[in-house]
């Protein structure tokens, strides 16, 4: 098992980096370590709403950079560039996705099935209001892809891995890349986020936080 200081000081030596060594790349071996920790991430509902696409084309890179204005330094340079897309109407609690899901994935039996989509309906109709606008439902997805992001950057820092999530960008022009490069289906994804990947080419500067004090509140 490892140390609570060697978890801490994957969390110290993570950083935001804003440029990669370009003539570093990460092994097939590590990054299938670093998606497989963004697959077991956990969502609600256990229906992983998200999609991981994984751009390593020169070209389409370029076009990303017109358009992502968070990402200059890190579309030329990073090893590997992920977006992370997100399902829309997939994620309603009647939808054909949820239905497969529960049967062919979540291998639930009918009973479960029943009990447990009456949940999610009251879950989304009543509980947050997720079927109040398209946008709400896909918002909440999207906090999901954020507990996938945040696993594989972790698991990346723990590895030596640098990374840098990146929401600098505009959205629909970036869709539009993406949609045109036919790895973004428009009807049924969005972009939730992108994250690069790489080895870092300058020292960390220093991290700042606030203190444990400051942020958190006992309600004993």
């Amino acid at each position: 098992m490892l140390t609570k200081e060697a978890i801490l000081g994957a969390f110290q030596f993570r950083h935001a980096c804003k440029q990669f060594d370009p003539d570093k790349k990460i092994s097939d071996e590590d990054f299938q370590f670093i998606l497989e920790a963004g697959r077991l991430s956990p969502s609600s509902f256990g229906f992983e709403p998200w999609r991981f696409v994984v751009i390593q084309n020169p070209e389409l890179r370029a076009k990303l950079k017109a358009v992502t204005w968070g990402a200059q330094g890190h579309l030329p340079t990073a090893s590997h560039y992920v977006a992370i897309l997100c399902r829309k109407d997939d994620m309603r609690f009647d939808s054909a996705y949820v239905d497969h899901f529960m049967r062919d994935v979540q291998k639930l039996p009918e009973d479960v099935i029943k009990m447990k989509r009456d949940r999610y309906q009251k879950f989304q109709e009543h509980d947050l209001r997720l079927l109040e606008s398209p946008r709400s439902l896909f918002d909440w997805a999207c906090k999901q892809a954020y507990i996938a992001l945040g696993n594989m950057m972790t698991v990346a820092a723990m590895i030596g891995i640098d990374s840098c999530a990146i929401e600098g960008y505009d959205q629909e022009a970036t869709e539009t890349v993406l949609a045109n490069a036919s790895v973004l289906d428009r009807k049924n994804f969005g972009l939730a986020v992108m994250v690069a990947f790489g080895y870092r080419n300058k020292p960390q500067p220093q991290k700042t936080r606030q203190s444990l004090e400051d942020l958190t509140v006992w309600v004993r």
